[in-house]
């Protein structure tokens, strides 16, 4: 069900936001009092960047590269009404990240709804703290800009195999979309009896563990994404961008055949929802914890546009349907 990850600028994302490992520097008298109060400073080189266009949309970004900062150079280009944010927090955001010595995008958000991503928020994280600092001081609805040097994003080194060689700085442009309550320990299994799904959609039957078994029907393969929910759950609500836990089972409509299942592997499986083809994002973003659905996905939703999977388990023209039990928002 996933999409493909591998690509250098999803994964550089990967690396930004979650924290991966550096080699910087440990941080100097100097540097622990630019950044006493929490607050990073800003600084003639991060003002030098121009950055246009309103909250929620992606930004016009121009400047003469190469710049560069010695600390993290904060910015807010726009400022949110909403809350402020702490330490601890975890942040739903949209961002776009530039190599500031070259003026190429990296990576960006898809600013939409469905696109924000989570942050948490740690500036005492050990590496990649530039990404916290430019956030951290910041209220909901505001949009800052930092300029990252290599000792607070990926080392002396850089990341050559995203654009990013040694020594230089980075350029990460965030919208805080919002404060996301604390995760609640995810359930061990759906409870509540499920109703039959509609008349069109596969029959499904469960084993005494919960997991099930699809039946496809007669007659034509459907071509409309459909989506049922066939146990109603009371708890959070999943959104754009949050890491779900949940447990699925997927089936070949045109075959009837299982192509995977994290039932049969015996463990519930963890994802972001940006993470997965769009189909399977879309049965998921506005459903609660708890619920039980069933996705119906046409292949333009799936793994048409790839050409189908690599093992030939799902053809490009292919239907595909999902039973998925969400566990959990993490």
């Amino acid at each position: 069900m996933k999409r493909s990850l591998c690509g250098a600028a999803a994964l550089a994302v990967t690396l930004v936001l979650a924290g991966c490992a550096s080699d910087a520097p440990e941080e100097s008298a100097t540097e622990a009092l630019a950044s006493a109060d929490g607050c990073s400073p800003s600084g003639a080189e991060v003002e030098s960047i121009q950055i246009l266009g309103e909250f929620g949309d992606a930004p016009e970004v121009t400047f003469d590269a190469p710049v560069s900062a010695v600390l993290t150079q904060r910015l807010v280009v726009i400022e949110g009404d909403g809350p402020e944010v702490a330490d601890g927090d975890i942040l739903s955001i949209d961002y776009s990240l530039y190599n500031a010595a070259t003026g190429d995008l990296i990576e960006e958000s898809g600013y939409s709804e469905v696109s924000p991503t989570v942050l948490t928020l740690d500036t005492q994280a050990p590496s990649f703290v530039g990404v916290s600092l430019t956030a951290a001081c910041s209220t909901v609805g505001s949009r800052v800009a930092g300029l990252i040097p290599p000792s607070e994003a990926f080392g002396p080194d850089g990341a050559p195999e995203f654009g990013l060689e040694a020594g230089q700085s980075l350029l990460f442009i965030v919208d805080v979309v919002g404060i996301k309550p604390p995760p609640e320990p995810p359930l061990e299994r759906i409870e509540g009896e499920p109703v039959d799904p509609p008349v069109g959609f596969p029959s499904v039957t469960y084993d005494e563990q919960g997991a099930p078994t699809v039946t496809i029907p007669d007659g034509e393969v459907p071509t409309e994404f459909a989506l049922a929910t066939l146990v109603e759950g009371e708890g959070a609500e999943v959104g754009g961008g949050d890491v779900v836990v949940v447990h699925y089972h997927g089936v070949n409509w045109n075959t009837g055949d299982v192509f995977d299942s994290s039932w049969e592997r015996g463990e519930p499986a963890s994802f972001p929802t940006g993470g997965v083809i769009p189909g399977f994002r879309d049965g998921l973003i506005g459903q609660r914890v708890g619920s039980r659905v069933i996705i119906v996905i046409p292949p333009e939703l799936g793994y048409g546009p790839s050409g189908g999977t690599s093992d030939g388990s799902i053809g490009p023209t292919d239907t595909i349907v999902f039973v998925v039990d969400i566990l959990g928002v993490q």
